[in-house]
């Protein structure tokens, strides 16, 4: 199959290099400067409190507690914006009777402080569950529905992030390129729901070898790739055979007739997009599917 075929590998590198870099500053963000960001959160309590304490009961500034308490929401999720929401009701009390503000009564301090408390509250557990459902929205737009590996559209944005870290920490990794012989014989004799049984069978055989760090993709049909960062070729080599071992089993154990053509391509060099990568891990397995089927294939980035 002409990988130009594939969706998305028709975008030029230059938009993915384009995209990629905005996902991994967004990323980056988020991951290595969110306890510094939640910080942040809670010490804009301390300000927004400071404000409200100095320009006392003439100007109402509660929507301004909103802003720590979303940032803290977002960050650390349902349980940090309870405690930035307690934390801004507290703040908003000292401010409150710091600046001289009195009631007639203590129950009135308790009624205001639950419905200011209340409202803080409501409105971290709405962000939290909006950020959840975006969560989730965006984990199924990343996954295969029939066999929970990741589709291609994600695998090609982990590929290019892997390309990043390779030529940043000179790290080597491994992309296996791996197509399902005699696949269509499956579906002619058996039917279509026996070959998706096959597919589901694959991803789940081949995830059982892996790590929690290495990705199983179906790139569409009955073709997967595996990418594994930090696999050097003997690594590859140990892991790909075990991988092919286990699915042959499989396939033999349920009468499939299926073997499995295999290229693996370890990369010392990263290459400049993941369009050239995924190319030449395509061009090993159909070396081999082209020939004696039922093989792997290595090669090493730059051969």
């Amino acid at each position: 199959m002409d990988l130009r075929e594939r969706e998305p590998v028709g975008h030029t590198s230059h938009l993915w290099t384009k995209r990629q870099t905005a996902v991994n500053f967004l990323a980056n963000l988020e991951k290595r400067n969110k306890l510094f960001l939640i910080i942040v959160g809670f010490a804009l309590i301390g300000v927004v409190g400071v404000l409200d304490f100095l320009t006392g009961e003439e100007f109402v500034l509660l929507l301004f507690y909103l802003i720590p308490i979303s940032l803290v929401t977002w960050l650390a999720g349902r349980r940090g914006g309870m405690v930035a929401s307690l934390a801004s009701t507290f703040v908003s009390l000292v401010a409150d009777v710091a600046g001289g503000h009195t009631n007639s009564q203590l129950g009135i301090y308790i009624w205001n402080t639950l419905i200011i408390f209340s409202t803080f509250v409501i409105f971290a557990l709405l962000l939290s569950a909006l950020r959840r459902a975006m969560d989730h929205e965006r984990d199924l737009a990343h996954i295969d529905f029939l066999t929970g590996a990741v589709n291609s559209r994600f695998f090609f944005d982990l590929v290019n992030m892997e390309i990043y870290r390779s030529q940043r920490y000179n790290h080597p990794f491994t992309i296996v390129y791996l197509d399902l012989d005699n696949f269509k014989t499956v579906n002619d004799k058996f039917g279509h729901i026996t070959g998706d049984q096959v597919l589901r069978a694959v991803a789940n055989q081949a995830r059982t070898h892996l790590r929690k760090t290495d990705v199983v993709a179906r790139l569409g049909g009955d073709e997967f790739a595996l990418l594994l960062p930090e696999t050097n070729q003997e690594s590859a080599q140990v892991v790909i055979s075990k991988i092919q071992g286990g699915l042959l089993v499989e396939m033999q154990q349920s009468n499939w007739p299926v073997t499995f053509s295999i290229g693996v391509l370890t990369c010392t060099d990263a290459p400049p997009s993941p369009d050239e990568l995924i190319r030449l891990a395509d061009e090993l397995m159909y070396s081999v599917k082209h020939g004696s089927k039922n093989a792997i294939k290595f090669s090493n980035y730059p051969g």
